[in-house]
């Protein structure tokens, strides 16, 4: 039984949807572990992006998150992108959430956590990002922002944005989420 379809670029694309044969906290874990042989062995670091991930809380207490689709394939991403000069990580992923889905809130300074990702570049070449996630509790939503328009947007519970997110340790985090806030 095999983890993952042999066609990365289409799987990676959101095209063949997710890894299949094992659960996604399995997954997430297996991930960890081939990147981290992967560097012992003498690989090439990631790259690395910066990611907010947008939530708030309902009346009833249940914890929300606010996903996006990516611009290129439509899949279901947090806000991220790369850093920015002049701003730490954390400064970044706020910037990138009020560009992409306009949002701004109180930006927790620590990464909760992090996840991996093959990015598909013109070249048709990949490279491996490493994205360090911020939680940002939102106390507004923007009338206007840079990107309007040009994703779709969906406030969901932690559960049902791990099922629709395709990497498997986003997946995990996003499990994890509600018993970090609560």
């Amino acid at each position: 039984m095999t983890i993952f379809d042999p066609n990365l670029k289409r799987q990676a694309a959101g095209e063949l949807g997710r890894p299949v044969g094992f659960a996604p906290d399995v997954q997430a874990l297996a991930l960890r572990l081939i990147e981290r042989i992967r560097l012992f062995l003498g690989g090439k670091p990631p790259a690395i992006q910066t990611a907010a991930l947008p939530w708030r809380l309902r009346p009833d207490g249940t914890v929300e998150v606010l996903l996006a689709t990516s611009r290129d394939t439509g899949r279901w991403v947090l806000p991220k992108g790369w850093p920015q000069k002049g701003r730490t990580l954390g400064e970044s992923a706020s910037r990138e959430a009020y560009e992409e889905v306009g949002v701004r809130g109180r930006l927790t300074p620590r990464e909760f956590g992090h996840y991996s990702y093959l990015k598909w570049l013109e070249s048709g070449l990949n490279r491996r990002v490493r994205v360090s996630v911020f939680p940002l509790e939102v106390s507004e939503e923007c009338d206007v922002w840079p990107e309007q328009g040009q994703r779709e947007i969906h406030w969901t519970t932690c559960e049902i944005a791990a099922g629709r997110v395709d990497e498997p340790e986003l997946a995990a985090l996003l499990r994890k989420f509600p018993g970090e806030v609560t």
